[in-house]
């Protein structure tokens, strides 16, 4: 990989477009790759579905689908990653929303699975994505079996204690009244920030990404990813309900950048790692407009 030392500015409306072009690939993939209702198992097919159709951003499955384009992966591959990012994704909104957990009542707009099905069964709902997750990249024969492997384990890794549950358990466990910075920047590396480096990766290794292009990619994926949590706390303090699709003012509780930092220092912090993030795009020079511009994305969100 070759370029200038200067990143130039994300090209606005790129990863809209990129989405817009995606999406309806994305959405029917995912609709295709839901496990097959089991018999007597109705409730929670339903509810599995609920979780995974709710409209939503799709942010980190199209981020699996720009990396695979950016090293010119055949289609098949990146959205096989994609869908089982989204699998993973959804089923930890579904256990981020649950009583023992946020104890939320809306997500996208709608009912918490949990108010609608129950306890048991989005719990239940939650544990079928993640195997179907694993079940979708097993299940991809356009990606070569040792590469298979290498995004299956990088994906667990980012499921598990080092990844998504760590983080949680940690961010349950912090005090929001003394917790140092670095000790939150780690939690949400790992609550939020790991699934993002794994959309990047898989996606750029089912497409034969160098190693080289990785070590870019997976800096750019870290960055994005805390940007993209810090975000998160600032729209539940300044955010509309109804844009947002849930209710707000309900982390302050919680170990969250605006209440530690204070909104404008984290929206400071929001633009360091984002131009970061932009810099280590630098040596895909065009191919990495599209994640370039997701970064304009992620600090302009409004919802």
């Amino acid at each position: 990989m070759a370029g200038s030392s200067t990143p130039p500015p994300p090209a606005a409306g790129e990863f809209e477009r990129f989405a817009s072009a995606n999406r309806p690939a994305l959405e029917a993939a995912l609709a295709e790759r839901l496990p097959s209702p089991a018999r007597g198992a109705g409730r929670l097919a339903d509810a599995v579905r609920s979780a995974v159709l709710s409209p939503g951003k799709r942010v980190r499955p199209l981020v699996a689908l720009a990396a695979g384009e950016l090293v010119r992966a055949k289609p098949s591959a990146p959205l096989a990653i994609a869908v089982a990012v989204e699998f993973v994704h959804a089923a930890s909104l579904v256990l981020d929303d649950l009583p023992s957990m946020d104890d939320a009542v809306r997500r996208r707009g709608e009912p918490a699975l949990h108010v609608l099905y129950g306890v048991a069964t989005a719990e239940l709902a939650a544990v079928t994505l993640l195997s179907r997750a694993f079940e979708t990249v097993a299940r991809e024969l356009e990606i070569p079996p040792g590469v298979r492997v290498r995004i299956l384990g990088e994906l667990a890794v980012a499921v598990g204690a080092a990844g998504c549950c760590g983080g949680q358990a940690a961010d349950l466990a912090a005090d929001p009244a003394s917790v140092a910075l670095e000790d939150l920047e780690s939690i949400h590396a790992r609550k939020t920030g790991a699934l993002f480096v794994a959309a990047v990766r898989g996606g750029a290794l089912a497409g034969g990404a160098s190693e080289a292009a990785l070590e870019a990619l997976t800096l750019y994926a870290r960055n994005l990813g805390l940007a993209f949590q810090i975000t998160d706390d600032l729209l539940d303090l300044e955010g509309d309900p109804a844009r947002l699709g849930k209710d707000t003012r309900r982390d302050g509780h919680r170990a969250n950048f605006a209440v530690v930092l204070g909104a404008e220092s984290s929206r400071e912090l929001v633009g360091e790692l984002l131009d970061t993030a932009v810099a280590a795009l630098v040596p895909f020079r065009r191919r990495g407009a599209v994640l370039a511009d997701l970064t304009r994305f992620v600090r302009d969100r409004r919802a």
